[in-house]
């Protein structure tokens, strides 16, 4: 397997691809997010992820079963509990939780607040579920008066504080975000801390690209680590390195948007040396999927689609190309909140087999066990499937 020197992790943040059994217990009966959204649209017209096998897993109007796919295909169920980015995330890179971040749907508790009240000098505004767009229009300008920052949560185990940047400088916004980190351990160790900076006046509120994500880290080492352990490049591009808490990551690349992942993703997998680039665009989710705007994700998708060749392409000669999710985010359900899902998996590499069906994964781990069976050790965790997309007509 050593001839495969470069991998693209690829995930289409909330681009999930069906309910998954037990979707019912978290409120997820009948969410698609590419099956309901392609529907709402009219089709979606992605025709290289068309023939790359993306028709193949599942009915998506617009995206016929390639005949002959170009790529293996198939699906993959989530083994941990929940149906969160951080989850998703450690799956795909091996790691498999016991248990569920907490959530807190009646907004966090006085022992929470008031610690962090007390630390930061201020009292909070709001500490509860909320729209991130729609809570900074409700109390942005109590925030503005006051000086008070806005704490809030969602569906998801997080604690986001968003602030008015002239109001707290980001640098502030930030060091409230760490104190928050500190505090939120043990039976309230949420998933991620989020600072939420934002602009402009009652009416006009603007998030800005300066959200900065606070995370746990994983419980355990991620393929990631044991990559860096021998000495591969892990580059981590958009919001990776922040959802690792930077273990396992030797390059870390900001960027403000799904147009500039893309491009910045081409050009780390272009010049990568030995190792891995992950990669996650951010946009499907938050822009389009939390806020139930199915024509934004469907031009999204298409955006991507049309960057395929070139992607493909630095991936050539001797790489291979995962193209996944962490979880759905149905913009067609009545909530704006993620969805438990499968997630869509298509590989594809110029020394990798065409059309395989992978069939449905036990777990996105199986990602971490087939990469490190590339990079010649293995993974206890998940199943690999490298042997299956090994072709006998090619050397190795």
């Amino acid at each position: 397997m050593s001839s495969i020197r470069k991998v693209a992790i690829v995930v289409l943040d909330g681009t999930g691809i069906g309910a998954l059994p037990d979707a019912g217990r978290y409120g997820d009966e009948g969410s698609n997010t590419l099956g309901n959204l392609s529907e709402a649209v009219g089709g979606l017209k992605v025709p290289h992820l068309q023939q790359l096998g993306l028709g193949n897993i599942g009915p998506i109007k617009g995206v016929p079963p390639a005949a002959k796919p170009v790529a293996a295909w198939g699906k993959m169920a989530e083994r941990s509990p929940g149906k969160d980015t951080t989850t998703g995330h450690w799956e795909i890179a091996g790691v498999i939780l016991d248990r569920p971040f907490p959530v807190y749907p009646n907004g966090f508790p006085p022992e929470i607040i008031t610690a962090f009240e007390e630390r930061i000098g201020r009292r909070v505004l709001g500490n509860k579920p909320a729209s991130g767009t729609a809570i900074i229009e409700e109390l942005g300008a109590e925030h503005m008066r006051t000086g008070y920052p806005i704490v809030y949560t969602s569906a998801d185990s997080v604690f986001q504080i968003a602030a008015h940047e002239e109001v707290i400088p980001v640098a502030e916004l930030y060091r409230m975000c760490e104190i928050a980190r500190s505090i939120l351990t043990g039976e309230h160790a949420v998933a991620r801390v989020i600072a939420r900076p934002f602009v402009g006046q009652p009416g006009t509120f603007r998030r800005t690209e300066r959200r900065h994500d606070f995370s746990l880290p994983p419980p355990r080492p991620t393929l990631l680590e044991a990559l860096t352990a021998r000495g591969y490049t892990v580059a981590g591009i958009g919001k990776v390195s922040d959802i690792f808490a930077g273990r396992g990551i030797t390059q870390s690349i900001p960027v403000k948007n799904n147009a500039e992942n893309i491009r910045r993703t081409i050009e780390a997998v272009r010049e990568m040396v030995p190792g891995i680039v992950f990669t996650n665009l951010v946009d499907f989710d938050t822009l389009y999927g939390h806020r139930n705007d199915p024509v934004g994700f469907a031009r999204a998708l298409e955006e991507f689609d049309a960057a395929l060749p070139e992607l493909m392409a630095a991936v050539a000669p001797n790489g291979a190309l995962f193209i996944t999710a962490d979880h759905g985010c149905d913009p067609t359900t009545p909530s704006t909140d993620h969805s438990r899902e499968y997630v869509p998996l298509l590989v594809w590499g110029p020394r990798l087999r065409e059309g395989v069906a992978l069939g449905v994964r036990a777990t996105f781990a199986d990602v971490a066990a087939t990469i490190a069976e590339f990079f010649d050790f293995s993974w206890d965790v998940g199943e690999s499937f490298a042997q299956l997309l090994v072709s006998l007509h090619k050397t190795y």
